[in-house]
């Protein structure tokens, strides 16, 4: 029995393990990826006290300072949470079955799909969400990148050090992305972007070769990258019928607790820190559960 279990190993809940484990509360923190989406980051400079370094840099020292305060680390994936009187049960697609006084839900955003033709067939064979995961496998080739935002501008940077060629699309007049990273892009003569511009479908034999547009123009390209944002994925608590916003994001109070007694959230799924969705605000919200549950945990003693 846990007084607590995280689920999700990210920038929310390693920093709330650290800190129930500084509280003296027996917990683990369950993940499927330690480290979290940050992880697969390929620069972060907007970190205090980190000027700049690589997401799995930061991401490790998150989870070497949650194991060493006292946390459980367990690499898996949680398939159902049930509550029966005051315990929760949470179940892992590996087959283990854990119990717990508190559960914090701390866990990332899926990615946004663009929803077109295509999409979905090469999933894996030159469509990816992650250039950071996959850059590699595009090294000197031709690449596009949907998405005009942070995380759409630094992966194209990335992108740009190992492929021969990267189109930005971005569906607006102009970038939504600090001037830092903006600025950056001139930099790179093998960049080009288009503005005022969508994909209508992917089309390939084997493999992706060419992107059709909204305007009927056709762009060849080897590989695509999407990255138009994310949306919360809490399905395993549904069970639980936590408050939600029309959005999706778990309605939270200032304490990071749910409608539900025992239930916590903390990080890119709720509707706490005005949905600012940083590293930064994801740790702070993660440990001020855990602070939240050990005063819980001392009023009931």
């Amino acid at each position: 029995m846990y007084d607590l279990i995280i689920i999700g190993a990210g920038s929310a809940g390693l920093p709330a393990g650290m800190y129930a484990s500084r509280y003296k509360l027996k917990n683990c923190i369950i993940g499927a990826m330690p480290g979290g989406a940050l992880a697969t980051s390929h620069k972060v400079e907007n970190y205090p006290g980190t000027l700049s370094a690589t997401g799995r840099e930061i991401m490790d020292t998150f989870t070497e300072h949650a194991v060493s305060a006292g946390s459980e680390l367990i690499q898996d994936e949680v398939k159902e949470v049930t509550k029966d009187g005051n315990i929760f049960t949470v179940k892992t697609f590996s087959g283990k079955t854990l119990e717990s006084k508190y559960v914090l839900l701390a866990i990332g955003n899926k990615y946004r799909h663009l929803g077109v033709n295509g999409e979905e067939k090469f999933l894996g064979a030159g469509v990816s969400y992650c250039a950071t995961c996959d850059g590699m496998f595009f090294r000197n080739r031709v690449v596009a990148l949907v998405g005009g935002g942070n995380t759409a501008i630094t992966e194209a940077l990335y992108l740009a050090e190992i492929c021969k060629e990267v189109h930005i699309i971005v569906r607006g007049k102009e970038f939504r992305a600090e001037t830092v990273w903006i600025d950056q892009i001139a930099k790179h003569s093998n960049i080009q972007v288009h503005f005022e511009t969508s994909v209508a479908s992917i089309e390939g034999g084997f493999s992706v070769e060419k992107l059709v547009m909204t305007d009927g123009s056709e762009l060849a390209v080897d590989g695509i990258f999407v990255a138009i944002g994310n949306e919360p994925d809490t399905s395993i608590v549904d069970g639980l019928n936590p408050e939600k916003d029309s959005a999706g994001y778990i309605v939270v109070d200032k304490r990071q607790q749910t409608n539900v007694p025992g239930l916590y959230a903390a990080g890119d799924i709720t509707t706490a820190s005005n949905k600012f969705q940083q590293t930064i605000m994801s740790a702070a919200e993660g440990c001020l559960a855990a602070h939240s549950i050990h005063e819980d945990i001392l009023k009931s003693s």
